[in-house]
């Protein structure tokens, strides 16, 4: 069945609606700003909803970070309140105490260590702005675990996690979100690749084996159930023992 954009924009504005009436009436809706189009088309979802006036972005580079000019494109087509916080000097002190205690690190270690200290950083902002912290992942980035556990995966309430990377981009053009914006190569950026020379393999391929379980290349097949498999912890809760003597 054809996607129908302009359905499922008004769908999720309701949904976003209803969710704060229930979890937080009045409260400001806190964004972390990328300037990658999940972030981009998540705030200019919160917009639709909420108005601007309710929507707060959050700039937060590592020291430096090359396509800031994007995030702030985004915050300046919205006409929302933002701040920026740099966490360079954060990340720099906290990883260089770990090196000293335990030695070497992973890489891994260096790539997932911002993401959580931004989603701290949106919390704080949150829990001092009257804020609920917005999920920006999306359903093809969940699938297969693209996300840090406990850094962008968190969040109050996840508006697009039931779309996919193609969907996600027509909701962004039915909210007349700038094209460089909705195009833009996704990228983690921290470890100066694209999410599909990580994957190996496109979100289009990604996104038609999600909706259709159509695929051609069955090596490529094996690889997309192998990470949605290995990463299903990252979509629930951790796991609790429950003792019932």
């Amino acid at each position: 069945m054809e996607f129908d954009a302009k359905k499922a924009t008004q769908a999720t504005v309701e949904w976003i609606r209803n969710w704060f009436e229930e979890n937080g009436p009045g409260c400001n809706a806190i964004i972390g700003i990328s300037g990658g189009k999940d972030s981009s088309i998540t705030a200019a979802l919160l917009v639709e909803a909420l108005g601007k006036d309710r929507v707060i972005g959050v700039l937060m580079p590592n020291t430096t970070q090359s396509d800031i000019d994007m995030a702030k494109l985004l915050v300046d087509h919205l006409g929302i309140k933002h701040y920026i916080v740099n966490i360079g000097s954060c990340y720099d002190a906290l990883m260089g105490e770990i090196k000293e205690s335990i030695g070497t690190v992973a890489r891994d270690t260096e790539i997932n260590l911002p993401p959580r200290l931004r989603m701290s950083t949106l919390y704080a902002i949150g829990q001092s702005m009257n804020g609920r912290v917005a999920n920006t992942c999306n359903l093809s980035e969940d699938w297969v675990g693209y996300s840090t556990r406990y850094g962008d995966a968190a969040g109050d309430f996840s508006p697009i996690s039931s779309f996919t990377t193609a969907e996600i981009r027509a909701i962004g053009r039915e909210l007349q979100v700038p094209e460089v914006l909705i195009e833009k190569a996704p990228s983690d950026g921290l470890s100066g690749m694209t999410d599909e020379d990580k994957l190996g393999f496109t979100y289009e391929v990604l996104d038609r084996y999600i909706r259709t379980g159509e695929i051609d290349d069955p090596k490529t097949k094996d690889r997309i159930d192998y990470l949605h498999q290995r990463n299903l912890f990252k979509l629930r809760y951790m796991d609790s023992f429950v003792y019932e003597g």
